[in-house]
């Protein structure tokens, strides 16, 4: 009973400390909104995270996107995705500079999704 009780306590310390490592969301700027709307060019429908690229003021930018099924859940599907496909995304910035954002709301065929 001893050791199911200490490890127990262990994975309950460990767990949130992979949370973090996972998301490391601090890199973005969350006083930054940024929102525009670009064709999307590649998407990568997968987990931890799906993401994209689109092409906006002559820059290619990374987009994060939610879990699979956190965005199949709120109607996001794969098939609404797809290069060439115009959307418009609301997010932040990464704060280094990089041309990424973390996306908030997704609005694509005039749906929006809240992606968190």
């Amino acid at each position: 009973m001893r050791s199911l009780a200490i490890a127990a306590t262990v994975f309950g310390l460990l767990a949130p400390t992979a949370g973090f490592a996972h998301h490391g969301w601090s890199s973005y700027d969350a006083e930054k909104v940024i929102k525009f709307t670009a064709p999307l060019t590649a998407v990568s429908w997968r987990n931890p995270h799906g993401a994209a690229q689109v092409a906006y003021q002559k820059q290619n930018w990374t987009v994060i996107l939610a879990p699979v099924a956190r965005m199949e859940a709120r109607g996001l599907t794969e098939a609404m995705l797809k290069p060439g496909e115009t959307v418009t995304l609301e997010g932040y910035p990464r704060r280094d500079g990089t041309t990424e954002m973390r996306i908030e709301r997704i609005t694509v065929k005039g749906k929006t999704v809240e992606l968190r």
